[in-house]
Formats: C-alpha cells, sequence, structure tokens
C-alpha cells in the first residue's frame, strides 16, 4: 500500500524511507487514522516526514495523491452573504478617474462608515460608490477601484491600496532547500563573517603538525584544532503572504543561503509588519505565535536583525491602532519595530521591490525612515551592501 505516494515523495524531494514507510503500515493497522482524511494527513506528515523544512512539499504531494490537487478551505464570513461578493464584472478605470476618486478621510472614519453599511445594508449591490459590493468605486467589497478601502473576499490584492483585509489566508513557509539560481545571493552573504576556533580540537592542524614533527627529530606528532566556525548570530525576520507572493523564489532563495551561511540563524515570519507577535511555522501561526516581546528577551543584543519585505502595505498598518489587515493590533506597529531596533542595534531591511519604487510607496517612505535608511534591495548588490552595514560599528 501506498507505494505511489512513497515515490511521489521521493522525487519531490522528501527524504522518505522504507523504514519509514513500514511505520505509517503498523499505525495503519493499529487503527490510529480511521475516522477521517484528516486524521489520515496527520499521521502520514508525522511518520513521513523527518524534518519540518519539508512540510510543505509533502503538503503538495499529499494533496495531489489524495485530491489531485490542492485543497484549500473556502473563507466563509457570518455577517456578510457570499453572493454579495460573487464576481460578474469588473470595473476597469483610467488613470484619470481613479484620482478623481475620494478616499474616506482617515482610518477612523473608515471604519465607521463600515460598521453602518453591516448594520444598514440588506441586498446585494454591484457598481456603486456606497455599499459592500463588487465592481465599483466603493471602499468596501471586491473587484472595484478606491484608494483606501476594505478588501474583502477578493481572493488576491490588484491595486495594493486596500487599508484592510478580510479573508481567510493561508501562507506558506519557504523551502530552505531550494538551489540557488544566483549564486551571488549565496557570495553576498558572506561579507557577514566573524571567524573563531573554539570547542573540541577534532580538525587536522596541517602546518602544526609539521612544525611540530620537526621540532620532534622527525617524529610523527600530529596536532588538532577546533573547527573554524562563523560566530555571527543571525535574526531573520520575513514578510510573508499577500504582495509577497510575487517574490516567493528570491526569498527562498535567500533564506536556503542563510540556513547554509550563518550557524547561528534564528527565524521569524510575520506578515505586512511587526506587531505583537511573530510565528515560525505559517501552518500553525495562530496557535503557535510568539511573542515580539518574548523574542527580544530571548536574543541577546549581539544577533544581527533583518527584515525582508517589500514595505508595500496601507500605511495605517504602521501607524494607527488598529491597522493591521488580519486583527486588531493593540499598538500601532511601528512601535513593535521600533523596540526591535532599540535592541538589535545592528539592523538593515531588505526590499525585493525595485529601488525606483520605494519613494512612491507612502508605507515604504515611512518604513525608510524608521530604518534610518537602512532599506537595501534584495539583490546581490544590495545584500553585500547591507552585510558591510551590519559588520560595521555604526548601528
Amino acid at each position: 500500500m501506498f507505494i505511489d505516494l512513497f515515490y511521489r515523495l521521493r522525487k519531490a524531494g522528501v527524504p522518505v524511507s522504507v523504514t519509514e514507510l513500514i511505520t505509517l503500515h503498523s499505525a495503519l493497522e493499529a487503527g490510529l487514522a480511521e475516522a477521517s482524511i484528516d486524521q489520515f494527513y496527520q499521521l502520514c506528515r508525522t511518520t513521513l516526514v523527518k524534518d519540518e523544512r519539508h512540510y510543505d512539499r509533502f503538503d503538495t504531494v499529499f494533496g495531489a495523491y489524495v485530491h489531485g490537487s490542492d485543497s484549500v478551505m473556502d473563507a466563509i464570513f457570518a455577517e456578510i452573504p457570499l453572493d454579495w461578493l460573487q464576481r460578474s464584472n469588473e470595473l476597469d478605470l483610467t488613470e484619470e478617474e481613479r484620482l478623481e476618486i475620494d478616499s474616506m478621510g482617515g482610518w477612523d472614519a473608515l471604519m465607521e462608515a463600515f460598521k453602518e453599511r453591516l448594520q444598514e445594508q440588506r441586498e446585494r449591490h454591484e457598481g456603486g460608490n456606497k455599499w459592500i459590493g463588487t465592481a465599483g468605486t466603493s471602499p468596501f467589497g471586491a473587484f472595484g477601484q478606491n484608494p483606501e478601502g476594505i478588501r474583502i473576499s477578493q481572493g488576491a490584492s490588484r491595486n495594493r491600496s486596500a487599508a484592510k483585509v478580510w479573508e481567510k489566508r493561508e501562507f506558506k513557509n519557504l523551502d530552505d532547500n531550494v538551489e540557488l539560481g544566483i549564486r551571488n545571493i549565496k557570495m553576498a552573504l558572506r561579507r557577514l563573517r566573524k571567524f573563531t576556533r573554539d570547542g573540541v580540537a577534532e580538525e587536522l592542524d596541517l602546518l602544526g603538525t609539521i612544525s611540530s614533527t620537526a621540532r620532534q627529530g622527525g617524529m610523527l606528532d600530529i596536532q588538532l584544532r577546533p573547527e573554524r566556525r562563523n560566530t555571527v548570530k543571525v535574526l531573520l525576520c520575513m514578510d510573508v503572504g499577500g504582495s509577497m507572493d510575487y517574490y516567493i523564489q528570491q526569498c527562498e532563495e535567500l533564506f536556503s543561503a542563510a540556513r547554509a551561511e550563518f550557524k547561528h540563524l534564528e527565524y521569524f515570519y510575520f506578515h505586512n509588519y511587526v506587531y505583537e507577535k511573530m510565528w515560525k511555522d505559517n501552518r500553525r501561526r495562530h496557535e503557535q505565535a510568539k511573542n515580539t516581546a518574548e523574542i527580544i528577551r530571548t536574543y541577546g543584543k549581539d544577533y544581527k536583525l533583518i527584515f525582508v519585505g517589500d514595505a508595500a502595505m496601507s500605511p495605517y498598518e504602521i501607524s494607527a491602532v488598529g491597522g493591521s489587515v488580519e486583527h486588531w493590533n493593540e499598538e500601532p506597529g511601528a512601535l513593535w519595530t521600533q523596540r526591535l531596533l532599540d535592541h538589535f542595534k545592528h539592523a538593515v531591511w531588505l526590499n525585493p521591490e525595485p529601488e525606483q519604487r520605494w519613494l512612491r510607496v507612502p508605507s515604504t517612505r515611512l518604513i525608510h525612515k524608521q530604518m534610518d535608511e537602512r532599506m537595501y534591495a534584495l539583490t546581490p548588490k544590495g545584500i553585500e551592501a547591507a552585510m558591510r552595514r551590519l559588520t560595521s560599528n555604526k548601528a
């Protein structure tokens, strides 16, 4: 049984062995996954996958094996009927027409108007400028045009202008086993190195052995020394999901290279901007998130902090209470980022967006300023410049 699944996993690069396949059979015979396909999935992943880095590849293979494709849960919103948001048309405006659309006038006004619409609206609307609906200039709904609104159940960003997003989000962990397409990224990271020799002496010291043997009159005297290790400590905080989906390949290449270059590497994910929590596993980000305050307490000031993100979002996500597109944040994102910067004196931000766009995006300008201009392009040249900044005495 499950030979096809076994070979599919092997082909996808998941190092599953015959022993683990036998363990799966034994667990099934013991009745550990009789109730549902979800239990079977959990059992297969537990027995066949030895390293969490392979979870995403396992999920892809398992979904194709069981369903023929990946399955994603449909978003369900209890307060808003789904037919209000079904796509039947899409508004296509010129740049001049977009500029004529007024925003609501700020975060508080936007949220207050949204509450009023929820209380008053009783039917579907399409093409309007006020109600929750589709294909219009209203700030609320999907597939329309507004400079500052609440996107609901659209599925993906189109203009990156939403101040709030209501929809279920499924993010994927970055795969650190990706073969780098640009070797220069790995070479650029090597600017951030500080080698020492400590620990157990287990590496042959060839020159020391020759010298000592000569001093002993030709009697072989083997000398050992501790291995030379890079002692730099790195804390990598990565934006994931939303507009960052466009840059998955570049981020996976960076993540893979960082895992190879830095022995002391810790990483966390966030979405758009740092708030009171970050997480290590995107599948369990709500259940197993770690408090940002605890991260600050856990990792010493000697860690080098590297943010990775496109910095493109609603400015409210940075400056406002409740500005997060996913939850109600009690404190502005800028406050949490500043706490990290106050603790980790050596910090940089790597941005995959082309540098010429940075000054055209309000949120990017805000972050660039908060980082004291320590924002660099996610390119080999930009990474090299960022690593030089991290190794300098200038915070």
